[in-house]
């Protein structure tokens, strides 16, 4: 995968989308930024963009994608196979349903994923790294940001099959259960103690199936 290092960038996830949409880049590629002016984060909020962290994006395209990934579970797969890169590290991060990336009970970052034309999905992360807001975290062992984007596009490479990860996932979702689900339409807040976690990746909480939408 093309690897391409801006200095400082509005947000890597909008940048990607339009030089897609436009032509100018192809998947599979990735981006990443020292700095970010104006990041993206979960159902559309600001993201801050701390410099000495991890911003990236990233596009492949939708037949490239493992056999029996359904788009609605892409944003928990990349996310655990960054989650792994980073256990490679020594750190102890852990991801909490669906894409949100914790040491301990602090969060540290998090996914967003996106399928542009029905043919190229883009994933984007941020992660704290080295700074964070106040209520935040960072990652609990000192990386070089390049080593491990490195790291992470060769775990991209090994392809792996979403069975797989969703069996690992499946005890990872336990730290979960100490967290709250807020259904954004509704307003109600649901201790996660009663989710279900479901094959594809979605949750059924209150006899409602739940899927992440970032």
């Amino acid at each position: 995968m093309e690897i391409l290092l801006f200095d400082q960038i509005e947000s890597t996830h909008l940048f990607l989308e339009e030089a897609l949409k436009k032509g100018e880049l192809k998947a599979p590629v990735l981006i990443t930024a020292n700095r970010q002016t104006g990041g993206v984060g979960s159902r559309g909020n600001r993201w801050d963009s701390i410099e000495g962290n991890l911003f990236l994006s990233f596009a492949l395209s939708k037949d490239a994608l493992p056999s029996d990934l359904l788009l609605q579970t892409s944003s928990i797969y990349f996310s655990f196979l960054m989650k792994e890169t980073l256990a490679g590290f020594g750190s102890k991060v852990w991801l909490k349903w669906p894409n949100d990336f914790y040491i301990d009970d602090k969060k540290i970052g998090g996914t967003i994923t996106k399928l542009l034309d029905n043919k190229t999905l883009i994933c984007s992360m941020g992660i704290n790294l080295k700074n964070a807001p106040e209520g935040f975290g960072t990652v609990d062992v000192n990386i070089d940001k390049m080593k491990l984007i490195d790291s992470y596009n060769l775990k991209l490479k090994e392809h792996i099959k979403w069975k797989k990860i969703f069996s690992q996932y499946c005890v990872e979702f336990e730290k979960s259960r100490g967290f709250y689900f807020h259904d954004m339409k509704s307003g109600e807040r649901t201790s996660m103690d009663v989710a279900l976690l479901n094959e594809d990746g979605s949750i059924t909480i209150n006899n409602k199936k739940v899927y992440s939408l970032r």
